[in-house]
């Protein structure tokens, strides 16, 4: 047994989180939480105090091959796509090239407190094995997978559907499991042909593979959807391929209709919501309530490029903020729960996320004040203080994870 002194952050629900100034985490052999309770006189194996170890943050929409290019202004999106991100991520055909980013993309999770994440990956299917060898080398987990793209694109980026299939397969074999996973990712209805998207829908049945996606992003991009589908709306062309299910997370979901909310409930499935990457490409303002009044499930996603900050507590405020021009006043305690124990849950990866005994103890330190005496205050710190770097210690499984 390993024992561990903090103070302690516990989100227990979305309208529940738990302080402790001074409490033991004691984490077993195989790297589960055993017992959470006060010090008893009895040795740790580290102390750190004054440091508050809470749940590592969960990021559920990023790109690992736009790490370089953040901050790239060249918006909105569908130029943004054609000047920044279509030539960045071309590079990714060279593999020493994607190894040199996968690294450096894997120590910016841990500097943020990353524990896990779902990331996208380039077309390539060497540069997705980079990605998710970067983060086994350092305990991360983690969901991953190259884009499909078979027209409207650059031709050094389009990919046939077979061979994207078969890209995937391959990552399959080496390393889904249960730390790391690998998922069906075509990019977004503008670059994927039908035949695509049936092929993308029916790997991801087949094998049972997590599933992800952009979804009503801008206007424009439903416009020209809608035209090249024939459908009624754009969620309908995902749900002609097969990819709205319990197992899909749908990135922005900005300008969707009341019906395509309806539909996406019916599924169960979840969203990746990313206000950073929203206001920075002038996309428009997720409706929060459409998607809470509903329960579908609400994580938060960096969304890295286009979102400017890899930190998961940043995209907090962000999204606080884009409530709140919607009239609306989010708890803390909700937001942390998108972050952590709420997104772990919408993943399906039920065993992280949380401080609780029988979880796997992810978790982060965060430098907080301390004269930081509540709950409140502590989240108040750490998700409003933009000029506070919080992470001090990344826990996965309870080893330490160091960046390079």
């Amino acid at each position: 047994m390993k024992r561990l002194r903090a103070r302690l952050l516990r989100p227990r629900s979305p309208v529940e989180v738990q302080y402790y100034d001074d409490a033991i985490v004691t984490v077993d052999a195989e790297g589960r939480i055993a017992t959470i309770g006060e010090p008893d006189g009895t040795s740790v194996a580290q102390d750190l105090r004054p440091l508050v170890l809470a749940p590592g943050f969960i990021d559920t929409h990023l790109h690992a091959p736009q790490t370089h290019i953040v901050g790239s202004a060249s918006g909105p999106l569908l130029p943004w796509l054609a000047n920044s991100v279509f030539p960045a991520e071309t590079e990714f055909a060279d593999v020493g090239h994607a190894v040199r980013v996968a690294e450096a993309f894997a120590d910016r999770l841990v500097a943020a407190g990353t524990t896990l994440s779902f990331v996208y990956g380039s077309v390539h299917p060497h540069a997705t094995d980079a990605v998710l060898a970067a983060l086994d080398r350092r305990g991360l987990k983690g969901i991953a997978g190259p884009v499909w793209m078979d027209r409207d694109c650059p031709q050094a980026l389009r990919l046939d559907p077979g061979a994207s299939e078969d890209g995937v397969r391959q990552l399959v074999e080496r390393w889904h499991g249960p730390r790391l996973q690998v998922a069906v990712i075509p990019r977004f209805a503008l670059t994927s042909s039908p035949e695509g998207l049936q092929r993308a829908g029916q790997l991801a049945r087949e094998l049972d593979l997590p599933i992800s996606t952009h979804l009503a992003e801008t206007v424009a991009e439903c416009r020209l959807a809608r035209e090249r589908f024939g459908t009624a709306d754009y969620l309908q062309v995902y749900e002609d391929a097969g990819l709205v299910s319990d197992k899909s997370v749908f990135a922005h979901c900005i300008h969707l209709t009341p019906g395509e909310w309806d539909r996406m409930a019916l599924a169960g499935a979840t969203v990746a919501h990313c206000p950073d990457s929203n206001d920075f490409l002038g996309s428009g303002g997720m409706p929060v309530d459409a998607a809470r009044s509903r329960q579908i499930p609400l994580t938060l996603g960096t969304d890295i490029g286009a979102g400017r900050s890899f930190a998961v507590y940043r995209t907090m405020s962000y999204a606080f903020d884009n409530a709140r021009r919607q009239g609306l006043d989010l708890t803390l305690a909700e937001l942390w729960w998108w972050a952590t124990r709420g997104a772990a849950q919408a993943l399906g990866a039920h065993e992280t996320g949380g401080l609780e005994p029988g979880l796997d103890a992810d978790m982060v330190a965060l430098a907080v004040p301390k004269e930081a005496q509540d709950a409140q205050a502590v989240m108040q710190h750490v998700v409003f203080n933009h000029d506070a770097r919080p992470v001090r210690q990344v826990f996965v499984a309870g080893q330490a994870v160091a960046s390079r």
